[in-house]
């Protein structure tokens, strides 16, 4: 029984430590680019939110942080959220 158990702890061991991180993920820094027509601003991922929703009437905060976390990740290059005056509002990978 003892012999049984540890081998079954020593593949335990081996199969956690074979199971790392993938070599093509692509690493978040956090930051994001949030472009209101010609002004740039870089800053978080939160920051870019509570921006996207103080210039954009009638965006979902809840879909904008989803779509700023792909963009961090490398997921999604650029994410147009509404046109203003001064220009359109986009968030892009910093």
């Amino acid at each position: 029984m003892r012999k049984m158990m540890a081998s079954l702890y020593a593949s335990a061991l081996l199969f956690v430590g074979l199971a790392g991180t993938a070599s093509a993920q692509v690493e978040q820094d956090g930051l994001v680019n949030v472009n209101i027509g010609d002004v740039t601003l870089t800053d978080t991922v939160d920051a870019a939110v509570l921006i996207a929703a103080n210039v954009c009437p009638n965006v979902n905060v809840g879909a904008v942080a989803i779509l700023a976390d792909r963009v961090d990740a490398g997921n999604v290059r650029q994410v147009t959220l509404c046109r203003t005056d001064d220009g359109r509002v986009t968030i892009t990978n910093n």
